[in-house]
């Protein structure tokens, strides 16, 4: 069953029995906007237990805050009973939950004007209590209610509002605009966890540049990413970069992100050059140029770092500074010896290390020949080229008298290496080289 399905027969039957129920937030949001909502959620005046009662099987992870999750196969809809909540001391979680009647009471208590509207799924009528269809038309994101009040009750909040202006194009409301500003440091009460995956969605959903640009106009950017915010203004030689300093760098690359990229590949994109301000050294007379000396070492650093700053899982982690160490590799492509060449593309997930790279060209020189060489390449590679067989064996270098220790890699890995470069391609041949490259230890 399809969600909007779900969430419609989860509204008829509460309403099959005397109870009211809605769609609301971003699905009535996207429905009005002619976007597919990537997920519905009800309300409705029922109790979490009426809720579990009428649909058994039910997951109950947020019933203390009246929410249940119903289950159909792999479909999950959200069903919230209207409440409001009072006091939120650790700007996250509220103190209290108040189960209502009122869906008017329900909507107030929600973040943003876009995102408080309520649809019944029978007749299509919309209720709007706080103005959101207004400011759908209005292109702006403005806060249901006293904009501390809200932000006060979750920091993320300034994150999102951020986000839903860069996704939609929308202006954010001056007075919410302005308690952002204001309220900026605080964003890093919330947990790291929650702030990575809000940035991650502002990466990912097609609006990455207008998405960075808006966190710097709030003071957010160098709050949460002060590696980044160092960017602006950082000069580059313009005989490789026409386009102008870091920063314009940067966002020319995010602009040109495709909707629902990889999370790696766009925290790649963005801390790629992040080693570039603390390595500045600037020409030093004439004849000379702008260098960024060990940029690509310390920016691998930094993006470790800064992974590890938002929780991001080792596997990820380990990605994003692979984009980074080896973002400048291209540029010796055409001078590689084929084992390096073909070492180089057996990078994992090797097509984000690509992509960054023409990212990287098309903000700045525009000169794609190095991507091209590679697709060439490997277009025209056989995949078996690229990890052929292994030739010999740790117990074949025993055999030879040698003993198990660092050698032993060593010498499969030359051996890998002539192997990929085409000088040996048996077991014979490996062996003849083994003797020729590494005479055995006298006993």
């Amino acid at each position: 069953m399809q969600p909007r399905e779900l969430a419609e027969r989860i509204c008829r039957d509460l309403r099959a029995v005397g109870h009211q129920a809605y769609l609301v937030g971003g699905c009535v949001r996207d429905l009005l906007l002619g976007r597919e909502p990537a997920d519905y959620d009800v309300a409705t005046d029922a109790t979490p237990e009426r809720v579990q009662q009428l649909f058994p099987g039910s997951l109950t992870v947020g019933a203390q805050f009246g929410v249940i999750i119903v289950v159909d196969d792999s479909t999950q809809v959200e069903v919230a009973t209207f409440r409001s909540d009072v006091g939120y001391s650790d700007g996250r979680h509220p103190d209290q939950v108040v189960f209502s009647r009122s869906p008017q009471e329900d909507v107030r208590r929600r973040d943003f004007t876009i995102n408080g509207l309520l649809l019944d799924p029978q007749t299509g009528q919309v209720c709007d209590f706080v103005g959101g269809r207004d400011d759908l038309r209005a292109g702006l994101v403005r806060t249901i209610g006293d904009p501390e009040l809200r932000f006060r009750e979750d920091k993320l909040r300034m994150a999102r509002a951020v986000r839903f202006a860069a996704r939609f194009g929308y202006a954010i409301e001056p007075a919410t605009f302005a308690t952002i500003r204001k309220l900026a440091p605080e964003v890093l009460q919330v947990s790291a966890e929650r702030l990575r995956d809000e940035l991650t969605k502002l990466l990912t959903e097609g609006a990455a540049r207008r998405g960075l640009e808006l966190l710097d106009d709030t003071r957010l950017l160098q709050v949460v990413l002060p590696e980044v915010a160092k960017m602006k203004g950082v000069e580059q030689p313009p005989q490789f970069h026409p386009e102008g300093d870091v920063w314009i760098h940067t966002r020319l690359m995010l602009e040109r992100l495709t909707p629902g990229c990889s999370r790696t590949l766009a925290w790649g994109v963005l801390l790629h050059d992040v080693g570039k301000p603390p390595t500045f050294t600037p020409p030093s007379g004439p004849g000379d140029r702008i260098r960024f000396d060990n940029h690509v070492e310390v920016g691998t650093r930094m993006a470790e770092e800064i992974c590890r700053r938002l929780r991001f899982s080792t596997d990820d982690t380990e990605q994003i500074a692979a984009l980074v160490a080896n973002h400048l590799r291209f540029k010796d492509v055409f001078q590689m010896r084929a084992s390096t060449l073909k070492r180089f593309v057996r990078l994992p997930r090797f097509d984000e290390h690509l992509e960054l790279h023409r990212l990287d060209c098309l903000a700045s020189h525009g000169n794609l020949e190095a991507h091209d060489y590679v697709r060439r390449f490997l277009a025209e590679t056989p995949p078996e080229q690229f990890r052929p067989e292994r030739l010999v064996t740790g117990d074949d270098l025993k055999g030879m008298g040698f003993s198990p220790g660092p050698l032993f890699r060593e010498i499969l890995e030359a051996v890998e290496d002539a192997q990929l470069d085409g000088r040996v391609a048996t077991r014979e041949e490996a062996l003849a080289f083994i003797r020729q490259s590494f005479p055995a230890p006298s006993v």
